[in-house]
């Protein structure tokens, strides 16, 4: 037992010495401990905690808190794309052969900053799937918004502890102008019912975030054709991962914006014929006389309370 013990204890020491000792001493950066706990909390309770704790509870409105959380969101999308783009030097990046600019210990020391702050609004995102729970809106709480906000607080915070780099400045730039027109379509939503007449392109949302991550791909191709001077371990975890998101997407936006009328009528009807169920041409047929003949009743009963 104690074998275990020191060996957890060494790795653990190991897991806990990143590549810099400035970012070591930084908030959540020393070890591993902190954002691990933090995730497990999160996954925990809007898991199992929090459904459990609303399911005889009204949800709670938070209106006012989603309209400033949101408005938030915005303006600190646009400082970190904004800081990205101008610590991020990535033409100059992409020109050089092999993906090397030389920069000084304050442009280091710049550039791992912005990623901490790009790792801290992950854990900020968090908070996303805790206003669905209280909101009771469970159905939202998919695999793909969980898995998504699990992996990208993880491992923003592995890439910042052990490979900061040239490599994430583009996804950086790229998520944060993304999160820019979700999070202001959030804050217009949770103004109220009068202000949905102007949320018309709600389903291009999901469209601008599959074109974040063909782009993302194409940057990662690119330095890994490159043979850019950057951990391959790294280029191809961020490979993987975005074909992952691309696919998650992908069906989202397919089961959600291009499922065709009548789509529940024909599950209705295919769900029949697996158990044996098989309405008949003239039985339909019959059904659609009775839908006339209601309907005709209908419309007199509504005249004559009209008259």
């Amino acid at each position: 037992m104690a074998t275990y013990m020191r060996d957890f204890n060494e790795r653990y020491v190991t897991l806990s010495k990143g590549v810099d000792e400035t970012i070591d001493r930084w908030f959540l950066m020393s070890s591993p401990g902190p954002v691990f706990s933090i995730v497990a909390v999160y996954l925990l309770f809007v898991l199992k905690i929090g459904p459990t704790f609303m399911k005889n509870r009204k949800p709670y409105q938070l209106k006012n808190i989603m309209i400033v959380y949101n408005a938030f969101q915005v303006c600190y999308s646009i400082w970190m794309c904004r800081t990205s783009i101008r610590e991020g030097r990535i033409a100059e990046t992409l020109m050089s052969k092999k993906c090397e600019i030389h920069r000084t210990r304050e442009q280091s020391l710049a550039l791992y900053s912005g990623a901490w702050f790009y790792f801290f609004s992950k854990i900020i995102d968090l908070l996303d799937t805790v206003f669905f729970v209280l909101r009771k809106k469970q159905n939202q709480v998919t695999f793909l918004h969980v898995y998504h906000h699990t992996i990208t607080a993880l491992f923003s915070w592995m890439y910042l502890k052990y490979a900061p780099g040239e490599q994430g400045v583009v996804i950086g730039i790229l998520n944060s102008g993304v999160h820019i027109v979700m999070y202001f379509y959030y804050m217009v939503a949770a103004m109220g019912p009068q202000y949905q007449k102007y949320l018309w392109w709600k389903k291009y949302m999901t469209s601008i975030q599959l074109i974040q991550f063909v782009l993302i791909m194409a940057y990662m191709v690119t330095i890994a054709l490159k043979g850019c001077n950057m951990p391959k371990s790294l280029t191809f975890f961020f490979i993987a991962n975005t074909m992952i998101f691309l696919y998650l997407f992908g069906n989202f936006y397919k089961r959600t914006y291009k499922t065709k009328d009548g789509g529940a009528t024909n599950a209705a009807l295919r769900a029949a014929n697996g158990l044996g169920c098989v309405p008949s041409k003239a039985f339909l047929s019959q059904g659609d006389q009775m839908k006339r003949l209601i309907d005709s009743n209908n419309n007199t009963m509504k005249s004559t309370k009209a008259e």
